[in-house]
């Protein structure tokens, strides 16, 4: 599925992204709670692509990956 416009999508920061610019993910939630997907991209390329995951899909993935952390 093809969302249109999440580039001009209000991005923020992950709250567990480091300060130093390194190892970032932006997603874009307001975007996400109006179209019920979430755009997830690289913040040190903004230009790049972004993926866009369900709301079920991206909650699991974010379960796991807190069930991960060194």
């Amino acid at each position: 599925m093809i969302h249109a416009h999440i580039s001009e999508a209000d991005w923020q920061s992950s709250t567990y992204s480091q300060s130093n610019g390194g190892e970032c993910i932006e997603w874009a939630p307001t975007y996400a709670a109006a179209h019920g997907v979430v755009p997830v991209r690289d913040s040190k390329a903004p230009q790049g692509p972004s993926l866009a995951f369900s709301a079920a899909g991206w909650a699991t993935f974010v379960t796991f990956a807190k069930g991960q952390a060194v």
